[in-house]
């Protein structure tokens, strides 16, 4: 019936458009052409406004196909039609859902213990995850801060070579550089040894990921899927739904997740950044079984294959008390925004403080609003990005956002002893998150992501520490002196606010 509807509509919208656009359809093939490129742009306006769409979406838009026209068709076309992101992801989101419920349990009957362990304030937050997210919280689980690339690198490659039965990998960007061609080699000796292997990549953040490196894996017997793959761009609208996840699961009981891809660039090897900052995460215990699973739900949403069996969900591991660990999903196929919510929860929660690192900040209304109030509110509210752009557009909207958090008495700092790329939220002092989420709308609606949220852990002591450091080699924004930047930033950083929330 719906549909009928909609073409009722469009056919009524056509004949109207055509009796107003008659004379320019005499003029010849220029007037053909300009007549459909507006009757294009007109439905497709017509349809994002039926969408009921956020306002600030539906008017960003409105503006760009007003006032370019075929350019934002194009555009359109290819980031735009979030229309179809229900439909597409709805067969994913119960497939995963019955896939958490039947492996984790859909309720815990320790559930009360662990919230008796977080205190009424915290178990709330978790207890939304939980029900968000399908996914418990584990006091049996050991967790280690990863600091950079180097340390980062060298336990993974250290675990990888330690592995047993199985290797599970899915990353957004895989380059086959110095440290991707190493990362394969170990793949590749790990198979010939009888090691069961399965590589995950996105299909457009690693699209320079050549075709050898890909046929090498596969001529040894590891198992390889692009995620995502994009043949005709301006007619697959998967194209905007990214899976920036990044995973490692080795024989059931080592984890990793983070916010390094793999690449020379992450090491510091990349002269145009230099120095890297960046933050990662190795898992021990009962919550890597959660990180498994969203593997092999990832997995089974590209192949078809289903690996929930025993030998990959029962691991053996020792019993850990170092506080709570909570691995969350996010991604276009829940329709909660579970991980921005997750934030928003934290960020309103806060008694003392909210400090957050991002390399990318694109709030959306909530929680643009959510740090002004803390501020407002006498919470020790710290910002940590970058000094340098990677993303010039991003760069520029992310700095269109600083003069209200300044006024509401937000501290903003950026990162001058290299690029910053660490993804943190600390609150408190007790709570953090750390893993592959920005803090913008990319990460919030369109992207595949996965978080681990943790509750008075050692990790997040060390957090704690590790952002008190990264202050030293930041330079706090001043509001006044913000305030007086030339004119010409200023109108680059409204443009790109304009288009804030199509990033």
């Amino acid at each position: 019936m719906k549909n009928t509807v909609r073409v009722i509509i469009f056919l009524l919208a056509i004949s109207i458009l055509l009796f107003f656009f008659r004379d320019r359809l005499e003029s010849g093939v220029l007037g053909f052409l300009s007549v459909m490129i507006s009757l294009s742009v007109i439905f497709i306006g017509f349809v994002i406004f039926l969408e009921n769409r956020h306002p600030s979406q539906t008017i960003t838009w409105l503006v760009v196909l007003g006032v370019f026209p075929f350019a934002g068709f194009i555009f359109y076309l290819l980031f735009g039609r979030n229309y179809r992101k229900e439909k597409m992801f709805r067969k994913k989101f119960f497939l995963d859902k019955q896939a958490f419920l039947t492996v984790e349990g859909e309720d815990d009957p320790k559930n009360e213990e662990k919230r008796a362990l977080m205190g009424e304030h915290h178990g709330q937050l978790f207890t939304l995850a939980q029900k968000l997210g399908n996914s418990p919280i584990s006091f049996e689980t050991a967790t280690k801060v990863l600091t950079n690339g180097d340390e980062t690198f060298r336990h993974i490659i250290q675990e990888l070579k330690r592995a047993r039965h199985h290797i599970h990998m899915e990353y957004y960007i895989v380059r086959h550089d110095e440290i991707g061609q190493e990362i394969k080699n170990i793949l590749i000796e790990k198979a010939n040894q009888g090691i069961k292997i399965r590589f995950m990549f996105d299909a457009v953040g690693s699209w320079q990921l050549s075709k050898k490196y890909i046929n090498d894996l596969k001529a040894a017997g590891v198992e390889t899927v692009p995620f995502g793959p994009v043949k005709l761009p301006f007619l697959n609208n998967k194209f905007n739904f990214r899976n920036h996840r990044k995973i490692i699961v080795i024989d059931g009981n080592i984890g990793f997740v983070g916010g390094l891809n793999v690449g020379d660039e992450y090491l510091g090897r990349d002269k145009d950044f230099g120095f890297w900052r960046d933050t990662h995460l190795m898992l021990r215990g009962e919550a890597v079984r959660t990180l498994q699973l969203i593997f092999l739900q990832d997995w089974y949403y590209m192949t078809n294959h289903s690996f929930l069996t025993a030998e990959y969900l029962s691991p053996q591991f020792d019993h850990y008390s170092h506080g709570g660990v909570q691995l969350i999903a996010g991604g276009p196929d829940n329709e909660w925004s579970i991980i921005k919510n997750i934030f928003f929860s934290m960020i309103t929660s806060a008694k003392k403080s909210v400090w957050i690192a991002s390399p990318y900040f694109i709030p959306d209304e909530d929680i643009f609003s959510a740090l002004k109030i803390a501020a407002l509110s006498d919470i020790d509210v710290r910002l940590l990005v970058p000094n340098r752009p990677d993303k010039r557009i991003v760069f520029h909207a992310s700095r269109s956002y600083f003069p209200e958090l300044l006024e509401a008495g937000v501290k903003i700092y950026q990162y001058e002893r290299g690029f910053m790329h660490s993804k943190i939220v600390l609150v408190d002092g007790e709570l953090a998150s750390i893993g592959t989420s920005n803090m913008d709308m990319r990460s919030f609606h369109l992207n595949f992501e996965v978080n681990a949220f943790l509750f008075r852990t050692n990790s997040t002591e060390k957090l704690v520490k590790e952002y008190e450091s990264d202050l030293r080699y930041s330079k706090q924004i001043e509001f006044e002196t913000f305030e007086q930047r030339h004119i010409g930033y200023r109108l680059l950083e409204s443009t790109a606010r304009l288009l804030s929330p199509l990033l």
